[in-house]
């Protein structure tokens, strides 16, 4: 039986393999280099989406709830699908001891006193320090009573709870490579992040406790693979050390690459055992290539990915690294929007924050700042001079208030503009600046209307995401790099790892990039948004 999700797995099968995908009902593509392929998928088919009082229950037609061993089934074949994929799968590799080990208080009072092994004085049931393979987290906690309640996400038309696990990350005691002839590579793709270099050197300083000796970094990201003028950079602790006291990245970041028939040539050529790869959906896509192509030639490399996005939509987790700091700075933006605004007649302060297709830094932003009177994302649509848009509600908020701050996602409008049909390196659609669009709109309207207004216009974007990590990202990177390795030296290839509900976890990476995460316009958080700016509803359609 196929499951209720049936989600299709980006494969590389060679140069000119494509592989569709769904993302908001519209196909990206990404390049790298000759190699081009899409990617297909689908949220889980009874997935609910809602906006405003208007509610989608999509059907499933590949389970049938009349069957009372679906959920069964269904629990076996999600199993199936969080499966991690493993160096076993493909080769015949014997595991060794690990040679990660932590010290602890006790251990040192032992120290050289193995042979007193009958002592009473010597501790009992001793937990090791390393997970087991069978240990799982649940992905989702939340048991909801009906299909209505805000957020929901059900599986069926009872909205049966239905436990799903997935594999718990960290150290185990059997590894699948010998620490001293490692040869270890780290590349940073797409853009800058907040904690790129956190996660660098916690690569770096996990794969020297292990004892690997020749780990390097890849430069300006699947380029140096290839590039002949980008010899990759040997590692020291030197090199490392107080790289997390800085933004930007210590290797260089580029879009796009080679194909990944060429990246994986130059990592067989160049002997690398494991690939850490920091980057989004779009690489991670890549890394999901890279590493079936090794699978596909049978070499023993373990491809292991870093979720690296500011947007936070990466499926299936918490959040992802550079989120908090770039929430955190954008209060500077909103605070100097809503001091320019209070400050001027009839003042309209209009920041413009990340967000291609997701409005996650928006919403918490707003919320975070109190400032906002408006906030605009890409997952809900509104209008601009309808009556029940956004402009007459500015025009209300300057003669009730006498100032306004609003705040817009890039992605958020986007179906107003007539944005040019072209992609970036990485295959992303090149976006239409609603920015500058929102304030252009509002001042003719003033002027038409015969208002006076003074709009000041924010667009934070490079100071946002250059910046070094706040204390909760670099946390978060810390444990992720940690975890990055230990994924490699158990064995796995073909895995991310991230944070579900609180604990860190390993999931397969054709999990994570069916399409982005995006904002739930039925979500407790986004009402909790529209509680805290008082905004109408905008959308030019109504239920």
């Amino acid at each position: 039986m196929a499951s209720v999700s049936s989600m299709n797995n980006v494969c590389f099968s060679n140069i000119s393999s494509h592989v569709s995908l769904s993302n908001r009902d519209q196909h990206r593509q990404l390049y790298y280099g000759s190699l081009s392929f899409k990617w297909l998928g689908r949220h889980i088919s009874s997935r609910k989406k809602r906006f405003g009082a208007c509610s989608i229950v999509a059907e499933s037609s590949d389970i049938h709830f009349s069957d009372p061993e679906w959920k069964t089934k269904y629990q076996k074949d999600f199993e199936s699908k969080f499966n991690l994929p493993h160096l076993k799968d493909i080769l015949d590799v014997k595991p060794r001891p690990s040679t990660f080990s932590l010290m602890k208080r006790e251990g040192a009072r032992w120290a050289g006193k193995e042979n007193v092994i009958d002592s009473a004085e010597k501790p009992k049931d001793r937990k090791n320090d390393y997970v087991d393979n069978d240990d799982r987290t649940l992905l989702k906690v939340i048991k909801y009573a009906s299909p209505t309640s805000a957020g929901a996400e059900c599986i069926d038309p009872n909205c049966t709870w239905v436990e799903q696990w997935v594999h718990r990350a960290g150290p185990r005691k059997d590894i699948y490579f010998e620490p001293m002839k490692v040869k270890a590579a780290i590349v940073t793709c797409g853009g800058l992040c907040p904690g790129l270099n956190d996660v660098i050197r916690q690569i770096f300083l996990t794969l020297e406790r292990y004892g690997v000796q020749k780990i390097f970094g890849v430069r300006y990201g699947f380029r140096g693979f290839f590039d002949p003028e980008l010899p990759m950079k040997k590692l020291s602790r030197e090199h490392v050390q107080d790289i997390n006291l800085e933004g930007g990245s210590l290797l260089g970041v580029s879009r796009g690459g080679a194909s990944m028939s060429d990246i994986v040539d130059s990592i067989e050529a160049r002997e690398i055992d494991m690939v850490f790869i920091l980057g989004g959906n779009g690489t991670h896509a890549g890394a999901n290539a890279i590493h079936n192509e090794c699978r596909k030639r049978k070499l023993k490399v373990s491809v292991i990915c870093v979720p690296k996005t500011i947007d936070n939509d990466i499926l299936l987790m918490d959040k992802t690294f550079g989120f908090d700091t770039a929430v955190e700075e954008a209060q500077r933006a909103i605070n100097s929007a809503y001091i320019e605004a209070h400050s001027a007649y009839h003042g309209i302060g209009l920041v413009k924050l990340m967000g291609r297709s997701s409005g996650f830094i928006a919403m918490h932003a707003s919320l975070a700042s109190g400032q906002v009177d408006v906030c605009l994302i890409p997952e809900v649509p509104f209008t601009l001079d309808e009556p029940n848009g956004v402009l007459p509600h500015l025009e209300h908020l300057i003669r009730t208030k006498g100032a306004a701050v609003v705040c817009v996602a890039e992605g958020a409008g986007q179906e107003l503009l007539s944005a040019p049909d072209l992609k970036d390196a990485s295959g992303n659609a090149v976006l239409g600046d609603i920015g500058v669009h929102f304030k252009n709109q509002i001042k003719s309207y003033f002027n038409e209307k015969g208002i006076h207004s003074d709009v000041k216009y924010i667009d934070p974007t490079y100071m946002v995401r250059s910046v070094r990590a706040n204390a909760s990202d670099a946390i978060l990177c810390t444990v992720l790099g940690q975890n990055a390795v230990h994924g490699a030296f158990a064995g796995f290839s073909g895995i991310t790892m991230g944070i579900c509900n609180t604990h860190y976890v390993y999931l397969p990476i054709t999990e994570v990039i069916h399409a982005p995460r995006t904002v739930n316009p039925n979500s407790r958080m986004w009402h909790r948004c529209l509680t805290s700016t008082g905004q109408p509803d905008f959308s030019p359609r109504s239920c």
